[in-house]
């Protein structure tokens, strides 16, 4: 195994890690010892792969947000199926994942941008970076449901997806504190089958 290798290896298994130990304990709750332990890395090659601690939260931020532009573009690229309905089970996929975790995990963006966004700017940058790429695929997903006449296009894709972004974003911290995934549910029924319809 090559060197450039197990480099690849160990920085992928400290962003895995500081995705788990973030989502847990917050940026500020959690310490690079910590997450160094976790994986069996000496403290001081942790600046060999980030740099800095900011560095590595913008990273994980990244790092975190990949399986779920995967999972939408995935449900998008689906030649079977219309863009709404692609959109549908998406979210109805998000929900049950949540609830099999017992509404533990929430979002780590929406975490992340209550603790961070006004105070670290490295990562309220990549927390807006990752927000944008999510929201341009839901943007992309909704032009093509506004083409094949199943959203309404009195407003614009970006708008819409916006709004979806937003509302969910909210439900989500909603849900960390009612342990119910029913504001989630009444998001997507209130949006994509109510509000959004043409």
């Amino acid at each position: 195994m090559s060197a450039r290798t197990q480099k690849q290896i160990n920085k992928e298994n400290l962003l895995n890690q500081g995705v788990i130990l973030l989502m847990q304990q917050g940026y500020h709750g959690t310490g690079l010892k910590e997450i160094l332990d976790a994986v069996q890395i000496p403290k001081g090659s942790f600046y060999n792969y980030f740099g800095s601690k900011e560095n590595f939260g913008a990273e994980v931020i990244q790092h975190y947000i990949n399986p779920f532009i995967e999972q939408l573009n995935n449900h998008l690229q689906n030649p079977h199926i219309d863009a709404l309905t692609a959109l549908r089970r998406y979210f109805n996929e998000s929900i049950l994942e949540l609830e099999n975790t017992e509404f533990k995990s929430g979002c780590l963006l929406g975490n992340l941008m209550g603790e961070l966004g006004g105070s670290n700017e490295l990562c309220r940058t990549a927390l807006q970076t990752a927000l944008n790429r999510y929201r341009d695929l839901l943007a992309s997903g909704l032009a093509r449901a506004q083409q094949e006449g199943s959203v309404r296009n009195d407003r614009s894709a970006t708008e819409l997806a916006d709004l979806l972004l937003n509302t969910w974003q909210g439900a989500l911290l909603r849900m960390k504190i009612d342990k119910s995934s029913a504001l989630l549910h009444q998001c997507c029924q209130e949006l994509l089958d109510g509000f959004f319809k043409a």
